[in-house]
Formats: C-alpha cells, sequence, structure tokens
C-alpha cells in the first residue's frame, strides 16, 4: 500500500525482536523435575493429602522456592510495552469467541426474515457493476434510474411518479442531495444534470467531464462527480461557475464516490484496483491511496458509529470486503467473500454491515462488526446485486439487480423497546406480495 502519509507502529525494543532464555534465574534441576512429573500417571498413593503435605515440606527445605512455582524457562526482559493508545488489528480474532462471565445476561437475537417483503419490476434497468442507478431520499423517495429514465416512487403513499426521459441517452448515476428537495442525475453523455423533485423541473446542467457520469456524492452544496474519464469534479450548484476542483488520482473509470458523514473525506474507487482517501482541506492529492485491492473498487460506505471507519469491496477477481482506519491508512480487517462486492451499507440501528454481491449466489450478506459473523444470508435475485438503499428510519433495505428486479428486505427492525418511539417509514405490504412496476412505469414519449 503506498500513502501519502507514513503509518505509525509500535516501537521495537533496542534489545531485539526475540526473548533470549535466562539461565541464571532458572532452576535446571527443579525444571527437568516438573517436565519429567509431567507424564507420571497419578496413584491412589501419591494423591493423598497427607503425602502432599510431607512432598511440600521436603521441596521448602530443600528448594528457596516452592516446586510447582519455579519456572521451565525463564526470560531476560518482558515484552515492550505498546505505544499509548494503540490497539491491535486483530484484536477481533481473539476476543469473538469469549465466554461471557457467569451470570452475565444471554445477548439477545432477533428474527431477519429471509424471503423479500415486496418486490418491483424495474424493466430497462442496465446490468452494468460500474453504475449507481438506485438512491433513497430523507423524504422516503426511492429514485431509480431504468435505461434512459429516471422513475420516482413515493414509499409512503406507493405512488410512482416519471421524472424524467433522456430518449437518447441513457442515466449512469442518481444521488439525492441531503436536504432532499434536489436530484443529481449523471448521465452517458457526459453531463451532470440538477433537478428539483417538488417542481418536477431541471434547474440547472453542469459539464466538465469528457465520458459517461457514473458516480455522485453530496457533500452539503458540493456535488462530486466521478467519470470513466478517470477524474472526480466538485461542482458548487451555488455558484454560476461551478467547477471548483478537479481530482486526479485515477488511471481508469471511477466507479465508486463517497462522502463521509462529517464532510472532511473523500472516498474514491476505480478500475484500476485502487482506493483514494481525499482530504477536503487538500484536493491537490490523495491523502491515502490502498493497493491491497486486487480488482475494480466499487461498493464504499462510512461507518456511521465509529469515527473514521471505511469499507470498501472489490470485484469479481478479489471478493473482499476491507476496512480502512481514514486517519492512518491501516486496514484494521479484511473477509474474503468469495464472491463480487457490488454494494454495502451499514445499518444505524445495530453494529451491521450488508453486502451485496454477484457471482456464483447472487445473495445479500448482513454481517456482525466488528467479528465479521455472518448473522444471515438473503436471497431471491436471479442475478447479481447491483444496488443497495436504506430507507430513512433505518429499518428497510432495497435492492436492486440484473434480473430487473427491487426487492425490499426488513433487516433492521428496532427492538420492542424502540418501536414505540420510532416513526416507520418503511414499505407496508404483504410478504412476497409483487407490484407490477413493469406497467405503472411508462416511459415519458
Amino acid at each position: 500500500m503506498n500513502r501519502a502519509d507514513s503509518v505509525n507502529t509500535p516501537g521495537r525494543s533496542k534489545s531485539g525482536d526475540r526473548f533470549i532464555p535466562n539461565r541464571g534465574a532458572m532452576d535446571m534441576k527443579v525444571s527437568q523435575f516438573n517436565l519429567s512429573k509431567e507424564n507420571e500417571t497419578p496413584s491412589a498413593e501419591s494423591a493423598s493429602p497427607s503425602k502432599k503435605q510431607f512432598q511440600d515440606t521436603l521441596a521448602e527445605s530443600m528448594f528457596s522456592a516452592p516446586v510447582d512455582s519455579c519456572k521451565i524457562l525463564a526470560l531476560k526482559a518482558k515484552a515492550p510495552e505498546p505505544r499509548s493508545g494503540y490497539e491491535n488489528r486483530l484484536r477481533v480474532l481473539y476476543s469473538q469467541n469469549h465466554v461471557p462471565a457467569a451470570g452475565a445476561k444471554p445477548i439477545s437475537t432477533r428474527h431477519i426474515p429471509t424471503t423479500a417483503e415486496r418486490i418491483l419490476d424495474a424493466p430497462d434497468l442496465v446490468d452494468d457493476y460500474y453504475l449507481n442507478l438506485l438512491d433513497w431520499s430523507k423524504d422516503n423517495m426511492l429514485a431509480v434510474a431504468l435505461g434512459t429514465a429516471v422513475y420516482i416512487w413515493n414509499a409512503d403513499s406507493g405512488d410512482v411518479v416519471p421524472l424524467v426521459d433522456l430518449e437518447t441517452t441513457n442515466v449512469t448515476s442518481v444521488q439525492w442531495a441531503q436536504q432532499g428537495q434536489y436530484i443529481a442525475i449523471g448521465t452517458d453523455n457526459c453531463e451532470v444534470q440538477l433537478w428539483d423533485i417538488t417542481r418536477q423541473k431541471q434547474v440547472r446542467s453542469m459539464n466538465g467531464h469528457s465520458a459517461r457520469v457514473g458516480a455522485l456524492a453530496w457533500n452539503n452544496h458540493i456535488l462530486s462527480s466521478a467519470s470513466r474519464d478517470s477524474t472526480i469534479i466538485n461542482h458548487d450548484v451555488r455558484q454560476q461557475h461551478h467547477q471548483v476542483s478537479s481530482l486526479r488520482g485515477h488511471h481508469q473509470e471511477v466507479c465508486g464516490l463517497a462522502w463521509s458523514l462529517d464532510g472532511t473525506q473523500l472516498a474514491s474507487g476505480g478500475n484500476d484496483n485502487l482506493l483514494n482517501v481525499w482530504e477536503s482541506s487538500d484536493l491537490t492529492k490523495p491523502r491515502f491511496t490502498m493497493t491491497e485491492h486486487t480488482a475494480a473498487v466499487k461498493a464504499l460506505s462510512w461507518c456511521p458509529f465509529q469515527a473514521n471507519t471505511l469499507a470498501s469491496g472489490g470485484g469479481t477477481a478479489d471478493g473482499c470486503i476491507r476496512f480502512w482506519n481514514t486517519q492512518t491508512g491501516a486496514c484494521l480487517n479484511s473477509i474474503n467473500t468469495g464472491s463480487q462486492v457490488c454494494a454495502l451499507q451499514w445499518s444505524r440501528q445495530y453494529k451491521e454491515i450488508v453486502s451485496s454481491h454477484g457471482f456464483p449466489r447472487n445473495q445479500i450478506n448482513v454481517w456482525k462488526y466488528p467479528s465479521m459473523v455472518k448473522v444471515a444470508e438473503l436471497s431471491g435475485h436471479d442475478s447479481r446485486v447491483l444496488h443497495l438503499a436504506q430507507s430513512p428510519d433505518g429499518v428497510t433495505l432495497v435492492s436492486a439487480a440484473g434480473d430487473e428486479t427491487l426487492r425490499f428486505w426488513k433487516v433492521w427492525q428496532p427492538s420492542e423497546a424502540a418501536k414505540s418511539s420510532v416513526k416507520s417509514n418503511s414499505v407496508k405490504a404483504p410478504i412476497g406480495a409483487r407490484a407490477p412496476m413493469a406497467s405503472s412505469l411508462t416511459k415519458i414519449r
């Protein structure tokens, strides 16, 4: 991994990296006796309390310390202490199977339905790994790009509204603004459009790229767009001259883009297998460039409950989910899923992360974090699950796949105690109900 900043590691002792036995601190005869008696078969006579007491008294008179306390192997010095604040990145492996102490309360479990709550047809959904065609707004509006058109599905009412049909060019990305009123649309003809959803009107068009715009990310009034031309452009949507910076850190198409929740860092993934982390205060070069992935990096997601933690997923030749500390550039953990990682979503209700995959099973996995124990596997799609989005209340997950369907999953239902205080904006439909979205999503002509 090449990084602009070096990663600090715990300092080593100046005495070397090995611990040498100290013969002066050992009693060789007692050590030999302790080793040999381990292989003895205990007898009834030797187990008698009176004989044991006699042996202990005899040992105390002959040796300087009790036989059982004599060390078989003594070292010259203790292991060096790690630097202050250092945390072993493999700690999760050592604590994963930790047995709780007696009397500890058992960990509560919950049921995760493994069948979709609702299925909607999505005709003409482009089966392209490098695009980002699905997003859910804070106002409970789901946007999906189908071929040349963008449709808005109101999750409260179930109504479908056709927003726009470009007719001659495909939509390659969609992204809601954080306020929810505006949506950005990237196109196959290098353009970024900004639409007002309340007026259903295009408010501006922004150029600057020389190839399709496959990824978008908002940071307040800054809209970042990523393209097949390997560049990232930051647009200030308030200004007439919108292009405020251009980022060059990839050599092929940039297909993953995500701002951190505090807006201080931007993560970008590309078909060149690179993951870059940019600082908003200095966009002239990436702060870190991670090279551990061995395939395209599209799936990116920032952890909502642990600051400076980023999850990334690699394509078919990689199949790994990696977790990064974006302040140090260190890889915290990695797990090989055995299949293409298409999308990632962190839970806002639980310490969990969801990943969607391609061949061979086209499944959705729910993982416990940080142990990465699989909590559930959701199946039903017949093709790779390209996109994931989460409802604003953090309860429902929607997936979009190359089989031209959207499936809604009740993954993160709140606990009984929290249900009364959480306003539900999730989908309400019978399990397995299938709505003919193909007929309701009529193209605009």
